[in-house]
């Protein structure tokens, strides 16, 4: 007996000292971090690129179903070749140096609403290219810093950072300042408001945002207003596959992003969406406006 005694005192004195588990000391930071001219650390991994883990629920909808209905429902079957096109005649001579620096516009006026469309192919079915979103902050012209709000509530919407996740094309929310001067009011280079372009899988992910959780609960929003039946579609606006509309600032706070911390956004803001296609051409319009219907965007005529 009195052999074991001595073992278990030892025990409890080195209990006392501390852990019996065997450990070491954590290693020294021998290098610290780069950082670069922003002053973020620059990671030790080169090239970090993040991709994408699922594929975007729209974007294979259209690829898989939205493509073939839109080339069946905007093919134009040419049973002969295309003449070829007009020559421009201009008004002045431009060999003339009399007239050389005048404005020379061509006759006949401008010859854009009368552009033909790029013949049916499966190669140029009218698919979606960019959304873009811009608001505008008056408080900005009085102090700059009236922009952080916006800027984070689009950075939350749209999930665009500068160059995030690797992508140098991702340019991130970008602030839009003035271009001209308007007295009293601003100057050249001031600061009015921000703006985001979504492309790829972002622009997708938006779409589906906006068309199931914001315009559903949007009140009296019933939909897109489409021009008459009589309104000459042969304009500029009509010929191009841009569909604009806004929305007022009640639709901020719908978005998901934005309605789990909701107080962190004290104040909404409205905001334009611009829907940019490839569509051009005489019926340009019309085209883009059934991409967007095939989406789930409404549209309302009165």
């Amino acid at each position: 007996m009195s052999a074991t005694v001595p073992k278990v005192t030892a025990t409890v004195r080195i209990a006392s000292r501390g852990s019996l588990r065997p450990t070491r000391r954590a290693p020294e930071i021998r290098k610290l971090l780069k950082r670069d001219e922003r002053g973020l650390p620059i990671p030790h991994v080169k090239n970090l690129i993040l991709r994408d883990t699922h594929q975007s629920r729209l974007q294979d909808h259209y690829f898989n179903t939205l493509q073939d209905d839109l080339m069946y429902m905007t093919y134009v079957h040419e049973s002969a070749p295309r003449p070829p096109p007009r020559t421009v005649r201009l008004a002045y001579d431009p060999e003339d140096p009399y007239t050389k620096n005048r404005h020379n516009p061509p006759v006949g006026g401008s010859q854009i609403g009368k552009k033909l469309p790029p013949s049916s192919t499966p190669q140029n079915v009218v698919q979606l290219e960019r959304i873009q979103i811009h608001t505008m902050v008056k408080e900005a012209l009085n102090s700059k810093s009236n922009l952080l709000g916006a800027i984070a509530a689009f950075r939350a919407i749209s999930g665009e950072n500068l160059q995030g996740g690797g992508i140098h094309t991702s340019e991130g929310v970008q602030i839009v300042r003035a271009k001209k001067t308007v007295g009293g009011w601003s100057r050249t280079g001031t600061p009015l408001g921000v703006k985001v372009d979504l492309k790829g899988p972002k622009m997708y992910d938006f779409l589906s945002t906006l068309v199931e959780f914001v315009l559903p609960r949007l009140r009296e929003f019933n939909g897109i207003l489409l021009p008459g039946s009589s309104s000459n579609m042969q304009t500029p606006a009509g010929v191009s596959g841009v569909v604009s509309f806004g929305l007022p600032p009640e639709a901020m706070g719908l978005f998901p992003q934005i309605e789990v911390n909701l107080d962190s956004y004290p104040k909404g803001y409205g905001m334009h969406i611009h829907f940019v296609t490839n569509a051009e051409g005489q019926g340009a319009q019309n085209r883009a406006r059934s991409l967007l219907s095939g989406f789930g965007v409404p549209f309302i005529r009165k």
